[in-house]
């Protein structure tokens, strides 16, 4: 109890640091607001340096509230826009592409090399040396039409 009558501008923004690197080491978006909160607190305890504990901990509960929820709405759901949109979904590269029929496609399955690997692959009864485009991925399996 002594302890948040003592609180001092640098407590708040130490703390408002903090949250920051936390923010910088382990990316949400809440920490970041939580600390510029906590800055806001020490700066207006800094302007009005007899400012009650009871009220820091209100505005610092304010902002951090309202800065949270606007971040959230800003940002809500909006899909992330990046070079490699396919990165962990490896065989949607492939769609659109076309590959030679390694291994005959026998009752709708064979093989296809694709640069440094080997694909299962479906579709129509194709003897080797076919050529064939990927139209489709179904887990580790490529969906393939002749070309």
């Amino acid at each position: 109890m002594d302890l948040l009558l003592q609180l001092l501008p640098w407590h708040w923004w130490v703390v408002g640091f903090l949250l920051i690197i936390v923010e910088m080491l382990a990316p949400t978006g809440h920490a970041l607001w939580l600390g510029v909160a906590a800055l806001v607190v020490g700066s207006l305890l800094w302007l009005f340096p007899g400012m009650n504990w009871k009220l820091q901990m209100l505005i610092f509960a304010v902002i951090s509230i309202v800065s949270v929820l606007l971040y959230k709405k800003l940002t809500g759901n909006k899909p992330q826009i990046t070079d490699s949109p396919d990165l962990n979904r490896r065989g949607e590269r492939y769609i659109g592409r076309v590959f030679t029929i390694e291994e005959p496609i026998v009752n709708g399955v064979g093989k296809i090399k694709v640069d440094d690997s080997t694909w299962r692959v479906r579709g129509a009864d194709q003897p080797a040396g076919t050529t064939v485009m990927v139209t489709a991925v179904e887990g580790s399996t490529l969906q393939v039409e002749s070309k």
